[in-house]
């Protein structure tokens, strides 16, 4: 009977320091993916920067260079309709 009593409590100290990893492992998680996507953000923030600052180095190979001085005019829907 003692020896039930024994690992018994031994599984529950066991179970318990499981329990404690557990949650610091979900809390480093929490953690890592909170920087992932910070990170990503800057990375977005500097990459737009850098387009902004020259935009033809900044593009990657292949890829058609947007056309200088403008960004996308508006066409009214009446022009589209003739």
């Amino acid at each position: 009977m003692t020896l039930q009593w024994v690992l018994a409590g031994a599984a529950v100290v066991a179970a318990v320091a499981a329990l404690m990893k557990a949650r610091r492992l979900a809390r480093r998680l929490e953690r890592l993916t909170e920087s992932y996507w910070e990170l990503r953000y800057e990375h977005g923030q500097l990459r737009a920067r850098v387009n902004r600052l020259d935009p033809e180095t900044s593009a990657p190979p292949g890829a058609e260079t947007p056309p200088a001085g403008g960004g996308t005019a508006f066409v009214p829907l009446s022009s589209l309709r003739r």
